[in-house]
């Protein structure tokens, strides 16, 4: 394959004689090429997708080099964009425009960003443009927002845990709640006891017939104080 300049790819340009002017038109076909290559693997990661363009800013009117996964309906050889043609009139121009709002000519909204790539020299010379199309995600985040959602009648209260109450676990959440209080569970006050068991309630500890008598019996008190600590104090 050979470059416009008629140089084979291997060919150096740093031979003694290569003008300037054409070393630069090499290099700048390099970086685009180098660039093209980047736009199809991105473009193929993201299939139907996200489309993904190159655009040599050189040649304004016939811009589109490459065209992954066409969203747009454009096609090669198109002319430059908007953004193409705000490059190629100021190299200062930013060189990423990220995640903005576009639109496909169909009317499907898009997500976008553009990047320009630049020489040696600071000139624009191609850009790469992400257009994502966000009308094939909104129904599945609305879906996936039906999914998470709960019954706000029953917002904030816990109807149950899914996990086994096991008595082992219920042991350690006794000792934990003593160690906490530098305290062993039979050394707690009874003010601590009945918080303890409160919270015990609220965790659905209570759920199997044997619990209530673990409880009294780590505690150091009678079944029937356990449930009386459950229950809530007179005002």
């Amino acid at each position: 394959m050979s470059h416009p300049t008629g140089r084979p790819d291997d060919e150096s340009t740093d031979q003694p004689g290569v003008p300037e002017d054409e070393r630069i038109v090499w290099e700048d076909e390099h970086l685009v090429r180098e660039a093209e290559r980047i736009a199809v693997a991105v473009g193929r990661m993201f299939p139907g997708l996200c489309e993904v363009v190159l655009h040599d800013l050189r040649r304004p009117d016939n811009a589109i080099r490459t065209i992954e996964n066409n969203l747009s309906g454009r096609q090669v050889g198109d002319s430059a964009t908007e953004l193409g043609l705000r490059r190629i009139a100021d190299p200062d121009y930013p060189s990423v425009i990220q995640n903005y709002n576009n639109q496909f000519p169909d009317g499907r909204p898009a997500k976008s960003t553009s990047i320009g790539i630049k020489n040696a020299e600071g000139r624009y010379v191609a850009a790469l443009c992400l257009n994502l199309d966000v009308s094939t995600l909104s129904p599945l985040a609305l879906t996936l927002a039906n999914l998470v959602a709960t019954d706000v009648e029953h917002e904030g209260e816990r109807l149950e845990t899914l996990r086994d109450r096991s008595g082992r676990e219920l042991r350690s959440a006794i000792d934990s709640f003593a160690a906490q209080r530098s305290s062993t569970p039979r050394g707690l006050n009874r003010d601590q006891k009945r918080e303890l068991v409160r919270r015990l309630h609220s965790e659905g500890f209570f759920e199997t017939r044997s619990s209530a008598q673990l409880i009294a019996d780590r505690l150091g008190v009678s079944r029937a104080t356990v449930y009386n600590y459950t229950k809530q104090p007179h005002r």
